[in-house]
């Protein structure tokens, strides 16, 4: 981050330097777990529900659909830190 404008020199500018780069770090590490997660019940959900068949397809469906709301909230939450780490 740029340290150009007079908001952006001495302590104010160290903080909002430092903060940047802890949000935007902390944030992409939220993204890629959330997204891993993700990945990780949406291949288990789908092996559900080719192992079993129409039995445990609503099991399967279940278990894609936690793995979609835990990557989508984890991509939420890290989408605000980068947001403060931004001071917005």
């Amino acid at each position: 981050m740029p340290l150009g404008s007079e908001d952006d020199k001495g302590a104010t500018g160290a903080a909002k330097f430092v903060t940047s780069t802890l949000g935007n770090t902390v944030g992409g590490l939220g993204k890629t777990v959330g997204g891993i997660v993700g990945a990780g019940g949406r291949g288990i959900g789908q092996t559900v529900t080719a192992a079993t068949g129409s039995a445990g397809k609503p099991v399967g469906e279940a278990i894609e659909s936690l793995g979609n709301g835990v990557e989508n909230g984890a991509h939420n939450v890290s989408k605000g830190v980068e947001d403060a780490g931004k001071w917005k």
